[in-house]
């Protein structure tokens, strides 16, 4: 693909237009070794290598990132009151156009999906995808037999709302199941606990679709997601 320096530093380096041609004016940018002279050089993606301060630019048409979100976080790609999930990602990781592929709570932890490719976004989030989530969740109260039948058979919740049929999981801990859903409707997990007379006290995220939360990943830290786990996510 043939791409005009300035543009591909721009969007590679996560800096304005204007940034990269400055850098060009200021010989921060080389193509193969050489300084660049001109913003309107055009160069192959496939075969050129760009450097900018001396740090190679790897070309990537999309980005594709793995956020494990902690708590007080929001899923946005500004805010005026709180933190968001954009302002956790290292300044490698950051480019134009990124934003939070799906939402979870603000006081919800866990896998955040953000990436700039619209039209993945757009077919994972598509209820026709039933691209599966899976939870981590911690209640008030022990969990209840009855809970299994409920919601494998699509949970009502408040306002007269059915669920899609989910799984729920119950583990060695009386007040922690892991739940998989295949639809996000608003606070879902905690309507349809409540559904059930019963309360979420915590919540994490820990899959989307094939594709887990890193373990490695603490609370706050991203990292890349590969093109082998992007071919799990369906």
């Amino acid at each position: 693909m043939n791409i005009r320096i300035d543009k591909f530093v721009s969007e590679q380096a996560g800096i304005t237009r204007s940034e990269a041609k400055t850098a060009i004016k200021k010989k921060q940018v080389t193509i193969n070794g050489n300084i660049v002279k001109s913003a309107n050089l055009k160069l192959d993606t496939e075969k050129d290598i760009v450097a900018y301060n001396g740090k190679e630019l790897i070309y990537r048409e999309f980005m594709y990132i793995m956020l494990n979100k902690p708590d007080g976080v929001v899923c946005a790609t500004r805010d005026e009151l709180s933190e968001t999930v954009l302002q956790l990602l290292p300044p490698e990781l950051i480019r134009k156009g990124l934003f939070p592929a799906g939402r979870l709570d603000k006081d919800t932890e866990g896998f955040v999906f953000i990436t700039d490719d619209g039209a993945l976004a757009h077919k994972m989030l598509s209820p026709k995808s039933h691209v599966e989530k899976e939870y981590i969740v911690t209640l008030e109260k022990p969990y209840e037999e009855k809970y299994k039948d409920i919601f494998a058979n699509g949970v009502t919740i408040d306002g007269g709302e059915k669920c899609m049929p989910a799984t729920i999981i119950f583990t060695d801990d009386n007040k922690v199941v892991r739940l998989i859903l295949h639809e996000g409707k608003y606070h879902q997990v905690k309507r349809m606990m409540q559904a059930v007379g019963n309360k979420v006290t915590h919540l994490k995220r820990i899959r989307i679709g094939g594709i887990k939360l890193d373990e490695a990943l603490s609370p706050g830290k991203a990292r890349e997601i590969t093109r082998e786990e992007i071919d799990r996510l369906y």
